[in-house]
């Protein structure tokens, strides 16, 4: 039973987005939640839909055999192909966790979905751009350096799941030896004409998606909204200076912050300007990627929780250091 027929089955006022959206429905009585909110859904809810849409897609279109032949096997270069995908994937981290969990569906690895999952949110093309306009040349230390992240990441989880520490992804298939996905592709597409059934298979694939991710990115978003309405915004000055504490305090408010790259963006921006920090911009940037509850929780249902308990204890300590390296650096 895939989890769209699960949730129709279940009752609506026991489904999980019914739940978080009416608690987030209160909570919008108080004025400066609702203001920031408003604020975090305008940013994001855009990339929320085009990363259901894509992952329908790839749920209708894209054969399970396609994601484990490139991104099942335990090669290293498997771990390459996933950063390059994501580098070219324009959506921000919430978008982006529909596309990985659908991947996951699809068969590929753990450590190829983490891999893919570090590398889009800071290396995709779009924000590249937008980086170098807030940080000019500096902000190709924050895209190298995110890259080094997702591969050294998704090297290290190889080397777990071999020795059995996470979990296997149960979705990969076997390919025939000489499987060509390119010459599969051109068979298919010889004989292929475009009908509703498609447009019907791409809206059950995002509605199933939506049904696994949805409830979690409101949650994120209303805690973002709770910290963004009632934190005090001296905090920044006060607390992030470029010394260790200041990048452990950046560190923690990043995970409870972080809702959309293309918004944490001008904050970490912010911090710079304010602090003179380059590093502690950097850990703003990506800690809110490696920690993000938001994230860490859907791999903890959906893909493993040893996945899940890996991910910031692998990342963090890469993330601190070369926080520091920029702070000595720059």
């Amino acid at each position: 039973m895939d989890n769209c027929e699960h949730c129709q089955k279940t009752k609506w006022y026991k489904n999980k987005i019914f739940i978080v959206a009416s608690i987030l429905g209160i909570l919008c009585v108080l004025g400066p939640f609702r203001d920031a909110f408003f604020m975090y859904a305008h940013r994001i809810w855009w990339a929320i839909l085009l990363g259901l849409f894509l992952g329908g897609v790839i749920d209708h279109f894209i054969p399970r055999e396609y994601i484990s032949h490139i991104l099942a096997s335990p090669r290293k270069r498997t771990i390459f192909y996933s950063v390059i995908l994501g580098f070219f994937m324009s959506a921000c981290s919430h978008g982006i966790l529909a596309l990985s969990i659908q991947l996951h569906k699809k068969g590929a690895s753990n450590p190829a979905v983490v891999a893919f999952l570090l590398a889009s949110p800071w290396a995709n093309l779009p924000l590249t751009i937008m980086l170098i306009a807030f940080f000019g040349v500096k902000a190709l230390y924050i895209i190298l350096c995110a890259i080094i992240i997702a591969i050294t990441t998704g090297l290290i989880f190889q080397v777990l799941e071999r020795k059995g520490l996470i979990e296997t992804n149960k979705n990969s298939v076997e390919t025939k030896e000489g499987f060509s996905v390119a010459h599969d592709i051109r068979n298919r597409a010889s004989s292929y004409k475009f009908s509703m059934n498609d447009i019907k298979g791409i809206y059950k694939g995002a509605l199933s998606l939506s049904n696994m991710i949805l409830w979690w990115i409101l949650a994120g978003i209303g805690l973002a909204s709770l910290v963004g309405a009632y934190m005090p915004h001296n905090i920044f000055q006060n607390y992030m200076g470029p010394t260790f504490m200041g990048l452990i305090v950046t560190l923690i408010v990043a995970t409870i912050m972080e809702v959309c790259s293309e918004g944490t963006a001008p904050l970490a921006f912010e911090i710079y300007r304010q602090t003179g920090a380059f590093g502690n911009a950097f850990v703003f940037l990506m800690a809110g990627v490696v920690t993000d509850y938001t994230e860490i929780g859907l791999l903890w249902v959906n893909v493993g929780k040893r996945v899940a308990i890996w991910l910031p204890i692998i990342t963090v300590p890469q993330v601190i250091a070369l926080g520091m390296l920029a702070n000595a650096i720059f």
